[in-house]
């Protein structure tokens, strides 16, 4: 299953090191006893020198030219492409994913830095005209400094690209916290840029646990933090930002609804939905976590949507046909068991899975079935929380107002997806649907880099990420008045 034993390791100012903390272990969510990495964590000593040696670095790296930082992002792009097979496999034996959509994630990453690596290609400020003669107004951008960077475990090497790969095109150094489960996969991507050449310093990889992360918030040669994780924690590191007086982006969560409206492609939704609700188990801040069904399809569709859920292949995720792997820790697994079970004793109807494995070769690992449940007219807890796992409410709907009411009951406005064959109801979704992102007929999960990432109401903190968007958190504007020195 596992190509072989890592020992982890931090990456800081240039050179790979072993940590003073407590030891790590990485370990198969499919297969526990079998051991992906271990190693010490890091500790404060090693978060300083890294803090240091990134705040020493930063200046140099800033003053090379934007074309020159790019092209350190293409190299490590063609190194992650290179390794895309061997890397994506260890994937999916660290984190769960299934085999195809690690390989797929590592070149995803690698799209990410070739797309960043090109930003010398574009429009770097804008120029306004200025009311008095002889004088121009120039808007430049300069970085900030050095860049925080706090990631999850369930897109362990795409989620740091697209935070990495823009805060350092754009002249800034970073720390980098991984989440402790991935240990391996954030090592792999520390290993892509010091191929490329990255100078040391540019670029810290600090593997601890949480303390480390609330010291790297703390810590006052930092300044700015990037995080994508649970909102619990992105709002505390917005107030611990905000005491400090600097930027924070956060990406949080997200209880994403699939609406399907009566009509609708039946077959196209309910393949679009199976892969919303359960590719990559369930653990992706967009994943399909609602579906509102309008009345006139809902038996149809479900009895569909059951059918293909039940015949999802659930096993090893390193295997060619395992179209679902488990869910990434035992943490996780008592979280989205005990939601279930509470979801249950609310009134909900179990239509398809929910239960783990007690015998066979998947009793050993952290595996959930594909789990859709039907709701009530109730304030059920499981419409409500994020459980981030294979587990799929169900509410139907009179009508498409309704439709859209139920979707947008919820804090979160991440991601949705809407089925329909009726442009107008499309455009009606447009404007009534609070999300930062829209599927018109496709999952409510994707991401493009090219495009403007992130949520509204309180998924998210701070300017989006991707494409140019990601300018407006990792730079700041310096507004030039410009004129000769003749009178004029």
């Amino acid at each position: 299953m596992l190509l072989e034993y890592s020992q982890i390791q931090s990456f800081i100012d240039g050179r790979w090191v072993t940590g003073t903390g407590s030891v790590v272990t990485s370990v198969c969510p499919a297969a526990p006893d079998r051991v992906v990495a271990q190693g010490p964590a890091a500790g404060l000593a090693e978060l300083d020198e890294a803090a240091a040696a990134a705040r020493a670095a930063q200046p140099r790296w800033a003053a090379l030219a934007l074309h020159e930082r790019g092209a350190v992002l293409s190299r490590a792009a063609a190194v992650l492409d290179s390794n895309a097979q061997a890397w994506g496999v260890e994937l999916a034996a660290e984190e769960g994913k299934t085999k195809a959509e690690g390989i797929g994630e590592v070149q995803r990453a690698a799209q990410i830095l070739r797309y960043y690596g090109n930003e010398g290609d574009r429009q770097s400020g804008e120029m306004f005209s200025s009311p008095r003669r002889g004088e121009h107004i120039l808007v430049t951008r300069k970085p900030l400094g050095v860049v925080g960077v706090i990631t999850p475990f369930n897109f362990p090497i795409a989620i740091p690209a697209w935070k990495i790969g823009p805060a350092l095109v754009y002249g800034n150094a970073v720390l980098w916290k991984p989440a402790g489960t991935v240990p391996l996969l954030a090592m792999r991507l520390a290993q892509a840029f010091d191929a490329a050449g990255l100078p040391a310093g540019v670029l810290n990889l600090i593997v601890g646990d949480s303390g480390i992360g609330d010291a790297m918030v703390g810590d006052t040669r930092v300044d700015a933090i990037t995080f994508t994780g649970s909102t619990g924690v992105g709002r505390r590191i917005a107030a611990a930002g905000a005491a400090r007086g600097i930027p924070v982006q956060a990406e949080m969560g997200g209880k994403n609804a699939a609406v399907v409206l009566d009509d609708a492609d039946i077959d196209l939704a309910v393949a679009q939905v199976l892969l919303g609700a359960f590719r990559s188990t369930g653990q992706k801040c967009t994943a399909t976590s609602r579906l509102v069904l309008t009345e006139g399809i809902a038996d149809t569709f479900l009895s569909r949507l059951t059918e293909r859920a039940d015949a999802l292949i659930v096993g090893d995720p390193t295997m060619d046909d395992t179209q679902m792997g488990p869910v990434v820790s035992e943490s996780a697994f008592g979280t989205i068991s005990a939601g279930i079970s509470r979801a249950v004793a609310q009134g909900a109807t179990t239509i398809a899975g929910g239960h783990g494995y007690a015998e066979g070769p998947l009793a050993t690992g952290y595996f959930i079935a594909p789990t859709i449940m039907e709701l009530g007219t109730g304030a059920e807890d499981l419409w409500i929380e994020e459980l981030f796992g294979p587990v799929l409410a169900v509410r139907r709907a009179a009508d498409t107002e309704e439709a859209f009411r139920l979707a947008n009951d919820s804090e979160f406005g991440l991601s949705a997806a809407i089925f329909t064959k009726d442009l107008t109801q499309a455009l009606r979704a447009v404007d009534h649907l609070d999300v930062g992102i829209l599927h018109v007929n496709s999952e409510s999960a994707g991401a493009d880099p090219h495009v403007p990432f992130g949520g509204a109401k309180k998924s998210g903190l701070g300017p989006k990420e991707q494409g140019r968007a990601a300018r407006e958190f990792f730079t700041h504007t310096t507004t030039v008045y410009l004129r000769g020195g003749e009178a004029v």
